[in-house]
């Protein structure tokens, strides 16, 4: 077993798809997004931390801070929040009672699917961080869905945390703004773009592609194939596996979608059709580490040998993939690492501080075993 980094060169930018919710979604206030500054019936939105910090002629985490930890704010400044923050009114809003008596002590971490260990040790190496300081994660999984992701970001409001951190970015706007309206840490991982809403730790998913090919090519494969989502960091993994084929000069034969990802089952399911139309294929980039598994497990029993029959690799370095014969080429993170990277970032920023390097990216590594 070896592994390889990536090139050494800058990050690719994931360019994330922005998406617009095909009805206005609930802010995380509770009100209808918009341009407009009042309700239906003319009254006043609640005035959010951000439109505190725009009539002050700061920024939102100094807002916070007055709110929180008045003594790393200079009086002057903290005097003229104070003064809006009672002009206003936003003293009675939930939120603000929180930052001012800074209880709460709640992370909300929200995962895309918990059957992923990746996830799971990022998560955990954010809570070995956080938790010796007195902070507990609550976890939430979004199951790779918009609606559902949509109902965890409204239900922040109420639960009121010190911080969010997703696994994965926010693609729809009003979202996006909705997280922002809250004032508190976000934290966003797994891709790289070129805009977070607040603070990243991810990597290029177009990289990620282009390596898959590149190590496909070095192994002396031509004909490919691709079994992913189309859509989020398996559309930007396409992409950039489309990108390095064409530098290459492999022939992608089939892509295959797998637009819901639960389990192993589904890469089994995976391969099994993507076989049964294309034969000649000579190997598979997988764009997740359970679809990949489940496609080792379907080439072994259908009896191919691997990677004489077909080369599998996957995305996502985890322990089924050492252990199953004849082991899983994979393309990955150190996903504790990242985690724990987050949590750091993360705390600084509930201290009142901003980390240095509010965009942060970790390396991709290519760990070569006996399925390619």
């Amino acid at each position: 077993m070896s592994e390889s980094s990536a090139a050494k060169r800058p990050p690719t930018i994931d360019d994330v798809l922005r998406l617009r919710a095909a009805e206005p979604l609930p802010s995380a206030d509770g009100d209808a997004t918009g341009d407009a500054a009042g309700d239906a019936d003319g009254g006043a939105a609640p005035t959010r931390i951000v439109e505190i910090a725009r009539l002050a002629g700061v920024s939102p985490i100094t807002v916070s801070r007055a709110l929180r930890q008045p003594e790393k704010v200079a009086e002057a400044k903290r005097r003229k929040i104070l003064e809006i923050v009672e002009r206003t009114g936003y003293a009675t809003n939930p939120h603000a009672r929180a930052l001012r008596s800074g209880q709460s002590n709640i992370v909300a971490a929200f995962v895309s699917n918990l059957q992923s260990q990746q996830f799971c040790l990022a998560v955990q190496g954010c809570g070995e961080v956080l938790e010796p300081q007195g902070y507990q994660l609550m976890i939430g999984q979004t199951s790779y869905s918009y609606a559902k992701e949509t109902t965890m970001i409204q239900s922040l409001r109420e639960m009121r945390p010190a911080a969010v951190m997703f696994t994965g970015v926010i693609e729809i706007e009003e979202n996006r703004r909705a997280l922002r309206a809250l004032g508190i840490p976000i934290m966003e991982t797994w891709a790289y773009p070129r805009d977070p809403i607040d603070m990243l730790v991810g990597f290029s998913n177009i990289d990620g592609g282009r390596l898959a090919a590149e190590h496909f090519a070095g192994r002396g494969h031509r004909r490919v194939a691709f079994i992913g989502r189309r859509s989020g960091r398996g559309a930007l993994r396409l992409t950039g596996f489309r990108e390095g084929a064409r530098a290459a000069g492999l022939d992608i034969v089939a892509e295959l979608s797998v637009d819901r990802v639960t389990s192993m089952v589904d890469g089994r399911r995976a391969l099994a059709e993507l076989l049964s139309r294309n034969a000649a294929v000579e190997a598979v980039f997988c764009a997740n580490d359970l679809l990949a598994t489940g496609a080792l497990l379907e080439a072994r029993r259908l009896g191919m040998r691997l990677p004489d029959d077909i080369a599998i690799l996957g995305f996502g370095h985890n322990d089924v993939a050492e252990e199953l014969p004849p082991g899983l080429t994979t393309i990955g993170i150190d996903s504790r690492d990242l985690g724990r990277q987050a949590g750091s970032m993360i705390l600084q920023r509930m201290r009142g501080d901003m980390p240095p390097e509010p965009i942060r990216a970790v390396e991709l590594t290519l760990t070569h075993r006996g399925s390619s």
